[in-house]
């Protein structure tokens, strides 16, 4: 991994590009099994869309994972200074009023677009955040993450830890980014209507933010095809109801629309719908 990523690092960025998006082409083809989840989620999310459609929104998500990689590979590059060629701000207000509250904000973002860079860049626009990852499962790999996803001052928070970090950063009115899209275990999560769909979903994000009065933001860096960069667009936030269920309805329902307004950009080939309520059938192979 260390010499993919240095050798996209010294490429200009768009052969740095084409050869990321041949890499994925590759890995289409060797392991067919991420392109039939795919498949499998696209039907289930887009039911009415024909198949040149769900095909284009297919080849569209792994375009998105070869500039998430190009992305992550030029960070040692990113800087204060440079940023800006890469990405910008829209709806930065709703996070400034957040701040004003003086509760902390938690940015709910998901496998859309770049969320490798939004957060990177973030702390080089405006300033460091917490950052809720799971640790990789090869501990050679995940000590390359952590300091890729350091680099710019972040701090890493495993989601094996206990809460008491994050309600610290948050008491201090700092920021965290949590990846709200990802199945969970029914014994740790709840089940929310997400594209139509029972999804278990970790209810630690609203918990959280019940807990301390922290803002939700719905957050996502989207690619931007004319401009040839990413917009980090903040959504106006989610105030806690208190409401476990509600709170996390409303987080996936604002996932869940960003993606319907960019579809070529979210993470298909995870299966999203793994855990079923008892007694449904399963919706994988």
């Amino acid at each position: 991994m260390c010499l993919i990523l240095g050798f996209f690092r010294v490429l200009p960025r768009r052969v740095a590009d084409a050869a990321a998006l041949a890499v994925m082409s590759l890995l289409r083809l060797s392991v067919r099994r991420y392109t039939r989840v795919a498949r499998r989620n696209l039907a289930i999310a887009f039911p009415d869309l024909d198949e040149a459609q769900k095909q284009e929104y297919l080849d569209g998500c792994f375009r998105n994972i070869a500039r998430v990689v190009v992305a992550a590979a030029k960070f040692p590059r990113i800087t204060k200074e440079n940023v800006q060629e890469w990405i910008r701000y829209e709806g930065f207000e709703h996070f400034e009023e957040a701040l004003r509250l003086g509760r902390g904000v938690v940015f709910a973002t998901g496998h859309l677009g770049n969320w490798e860079l939004s957060a990177f860049a973030h702390a080089l626009m405006a300033r460091p955040m917490g950052v809720v990852v799971r640790p990789l499962d090869n501990p050679l790999l995940d000590r390359l993450a952590v300091r890729y996803r350091t680099m710019s001052g972040n701090s890493i928070i495993s989601r094996r830890e206990s809460a008491r970090p994050l309600i610290e950063m948050l008491r201090a009115n700092e920021a965290v980014g949590i990846l709200a899209d990802q199945n969970t275990t029914e014994d740790r999560g709840i089940f929310v209507e997400f594209f139509g769909i029972p999804a278990c979903v970790d209810a630690g994000l609203a918990k959280l933010a019940a807990h301390t009065g922290a803002a939700i933001i719905p957050g996502f860096a989207v690619w931007s095809k004319p401009e040839r960069r990413y917009i980090l667009r903040f959504y106006p936030s989610i105030q806690p109801s208190g409401d476990q269920l509600r709170d996390t309805q409303a987080v996936q329902a604002a996932l869940e629309k960003a993606i319907r307004d960019y579809p070529d950009q979210w993470l298909w080939i995870h299966r999203r719908w793994k855990t079923r309520p008892a007694g449904s059938a399963p919706i994988y192979e």
